[in-house]
């Protein structure tokens, strides 16, 4: 019975997922790079664990396209890189439901699947079993390919900013926890063609991001956590805000006194659960919250 009701709430979760979804695109033509001979195969599934539809196994990336209906379309666009600890994504809260709030209010959503760390059948329980024990996973190769993805989307979607309506100076990426992490790489390792013009990391972990000088030409900031983080991440986003404010860039900063880890678009009935208007908010203030013309 058990299982059945488990199996239930997943294929509910798959079909709640697709819903509005106008495209999904493979981020590379064949095999992504770094990770040619790979041969798992990607799963998504309802983890009772974290009480939430996840994605594991990743090895092909691709970006799920959520536009905007042209009456209301800003021009700007949003990568979203769900998070899950590099082992698994959290595709709804922190995906699929970021992207139809940005969506429903005139921004292309794009909801990156990264590359992950090649898992068994259940990757988060791998993972929180990992954690339990304190092994270190932030120096796994197919972190730096996460991170390398999170840099191709940047540059996919401003090489076809075009036919996704938007302006290809007016493109961002936001990622939560590990997502986070993606998010904050890329903000100091772009090129000239992927460099986001604005980042959101949301209780981002900086563990595995490689240090760096911020950017002379870094791109605005918006990053959120809570003080209460479970992991105890909350100093990661106070000290990437310092790096962004000391290097006299536009950064904004929000910390919650409760909210804990991981809350993406969940409601706990606390105030955290309006984080995602105070970044709409920010976008706002940034002139992207309408047309250029």
């Amino acid at each position: 019975m058990k299982f059945k009701i488990t199996f239930l709430l997943g294929l509910f979760f798959v079909l709640l997922s697709s819903a509005h979804a106008q495209k999904v695109i493979r981020l590379y033509e064949g095999a992504a790079p770094g990770s040619e001979t790979w041969t798992h195969k990607e799963k998504e599934y309802f983890s009772p664990i974290w009480n939430t539809q996840v994605v594991t196994n990743v090895v092909h990336p691709t970006l799920t396209v959520y536009l905007p209906d042209a009456k209301t379309a800003t021009q700007t666009g949003v990568i979203i890189c769900p998070g899950g600890g590099f082992h698994a994504l959290s595709i709804n809260s922190e995906g699929i439901d970021v992207a139809r709030w940005l969506s429903s209010r005139g921004i292309a959503a794009f909801v990156l699947k990264y590359r992950l760390v090649p898992t068994g059948e259940d990757g988060v329980k791998e993972f929180m079993e990992k954690m339990n024990k304190g092994q270190r996973f932030d120096t796994d190769p197919a972190i730096s390919m996460g991170i390398a993805d999170g840099i191709a989307a940047v540059a996919y979607v401003r090489k076809h900013a075009e036919e996704f309506g938007i302006a290809a100076n007016r493109i961002g990426i936001m990622g939560f926890s590990a997502g986070g992490t993606v998010t904050a790489a890329v903000a100091f390792q772009y090129s000239k063609d992927s460099r986001p013009d604005f980042v959101a990391p949301i209780y981002p972990y900086m563990g595995a991001v490689k240090p760096a000088e911020v950017p002379a030409d870094a791109p605005p900031l918006f990053v959120l956590a809570a003080t209460d983080d479970q992991l105890g991440l909350a100093p990661h986003s106070v000290q990437l805000y310092g790096k962004w404010t000391a290097a006299k860039k536009t950064a904004e900063i929000h910390l919650y006194s409760k909210g804990g880890h991981g809350f993406g678009m969940r409601k706990q009935n606390i105030p955290s659960d309006r984080w995602i208007e105070r970044f709409g908010e920010w976008l706002q203030v940034q002139g992207l919250m309408k047309p250029l013309h």
